[in-house]
């Protein structure tokens, strides 16, 4: 766990930074006199078609890849490893197949958009350069994290993507490029990153590309295939799921909108940061212990996964609820993302649910009852998409965050029971209990004892009062382990740098 912990607080630490620029980057989209809710609005709809497109072209090739990459590593030699030169393959085969489809039903988009999304269609052909560039990137992504690269990663995705959007924003907010230019630009930023990922590989002397058919494949070639096309329905259905409330309000009530529900989103992702940190990391060491049979690992990862990522999403959660009307009002974001309010509310309970159980999705997946990950994700779809075009209908942007919170509860509910039962592997304890009642308490004395102050003296004075409460209240109640293995960790280092 130690590894997995330092890696997960290095990863978090990196992404934390690149969540620092992605708000400045939300702030020069939203503030009074830059871009126009529906421009901000296409640039994240760019994002929700890329992971479509790339959900359908790997064909459900890329969970082969971190599945079956230890039995590679534990018998060929690096240079003779063929799973990522088919990989590949695949998944740009996929795509050209994709691309020519995408094509040949242009017409049906521009039904679907041209009345609430008229910009969207201007600029129709621009989503498949950007729409490669996260294909190449996520297949090597997934690559890495089997090579334990994970912190490599998250630096590229996390920061170096976002200071490039930085760049781009602030040549069009001085008027130094016109919009179309940087839409040209913006198109580009995943086969940018893909490319310094393909070259940092390159220089470990781990980017090798063989189209010779090893050993390994041909023994392993029926499961994988098996595997590969059994998930590639899981992989379509939660990339649907994770893009169709964007999709949606584009296409029924427009681009402003959207970009209204993705500032919330944005907002909201900020509690997912930890678990992204510690789902990349803890994929490779869940599959390396599924083929161990170390079912003592995968029980602790399991259980320290979900205390830590709870802790962490009630901390953010707090620090976000009771400051963001106050935070958007002194930025001088445009009145009309003042909407988001309510919706990040919704969506942050929702992701709060999700962290609290932990890794449960790559414990699913690495294991042999990996079909089950595909079960799953057809319930939370066949939730999330009916629920979010009725509620859309009626709640407006509400609407897809409630559907959000319901298929959330259902979808990780069942997840939990089946550990449970098959493994006998539940994540929680007197602990959890402990730290939702004490999250929910420090949120609500905070709100009521600093609610009348207004400014940035109020932002510091809630941030600090209900972080410190909380971060208090995990060392007296002694709410996970490794709060006090880091207290240790820290304490051992000032004593040797004394030294």
């Amino acid at each position: 766990m130690s590894g997995i912990r330092k890696q997960t607080i290095q990863s978090s630490v990196i992404v934390y930074l690149g969540f620092f620029v992605g708000a400045l980057n939300m702030y020069f989209y939203t503030k009074s006199g830059s871009f126009t809710t529906d421009q901000f609005g296409l640039t994240r709809l760019f994002f929700d078609f890329a992971q479509n497109i790339f959900a359908f072209s790997t064909f459900g090739a890329v969970p082969v890849l971190y599945k079956f990459y230890p039995y590679f590593k534990d018998n060929l030699p690096d240079k003779k490893n063929d799973l990522l030169a088919w990989v590949l393959l695949i998944s740009i085969i996929g795509f050209i197949v994709i691309t020519i489809m995408g094509f040949a039903f242009e017409p049906y988009i521009v039904r679907k958009f041209s009345e609430k999304s008229k910009l969207f269609i201007n600029y129709y052909h621009w989503v498949y350069p950007f729409s490669l560039g996260f294909l190449l990137f996520s297949v090597l992504e997934s690559y890495s994290w089997a090579l334990h690269k994970a912190v490599v990663t998250n630096t590229l995705k996390e920061t170096i993507l976002r200071v490039l959007t930085t760049v781009f924003i602030l040549l069009h907010t001085f008027n130094v490029i016109t919009y179309d230019q940087f839409i040209f630009l913006f198109s580009f930023l995943y086969i940018i990153i893909a490319g310094l990922l393909i070259i940092y590989l390159w220089r470990i002397n781990q980017f090798h590309i063989t189209f010779s058919i090893s050993r390994v494949t041909k023994k392993f070639f029926k499961k994988m295939v098996g595997l590969q096309v059994f998930v590639f329905g899981g992989v379509l259905l939660n990339a649907v799921a994770v893009t169709i409330s964007g999709i949606l309000i584009a296409a029924k009530i427009g681009l402003g909108e959207a970009a209204v529900f993705t500032l919330a989103g944005y907002v909201a992702n900020l509690i997912e940061i930890p678990q992204r940190s510690m789902t990349s990391i803890s994929t490779s060491v869940l599959s390396r212990a599924w083929k161990d049979k170390d079912f003592k690992t995968i029980n602790k990862v399991y259980h320290r996964s979900s205390i830590n990522m709870l802790l962490f999403a009630f901390l953010i959660f707090g620090n976000v609820w009771l400051n963001l009307s106050q935070g958007l009002t002194l930025l001088q974001i445009q009145n009309e993302y003042m909407a988001a309010l309510g919706v990040v509310t919704l969506l942050g309970i929702a992701k709060i649910i999700d962290a609290g159980t932990g890794v449960n999705s790559v414990i699913i997946v690495t294991s042999t009852f990996w079909k089950f990950e595909f079960y799953t994700n057809v319930v939370l779809l066949g939730l999330r998409i009916p629920l979010a075009y009725i509620l859309i209908e009626r709640y407006g942007i509400l609407g897809p965050a409630y559907a959000e919170l319901i298929s959330q509860v259902v979808y990780n509910f069942i997840r939990y029971e089946f550990l449970r039962r098959k493994f006998n592997m539940q994540p929680f304890n007197i602990e959890t209990i402990y730290t939702i009642i004490l999250g929910t308490l420090a949120i609500v004395a905070t709100y009521f004892l600093f609610s009348g102050i207004g400014g940035w003296l109020g932002i510091g004075l809630r941030s600090l009062a209900f972080s410190g409460v909380l971060i208090a209240g995990i060392f007296l109640l002694k709410l996970t382990p490794d709060a006090m293995q880091l207290v240790d960790v820290a304490k051992t280092r000032i004593q040797d740098w004394k030294k």
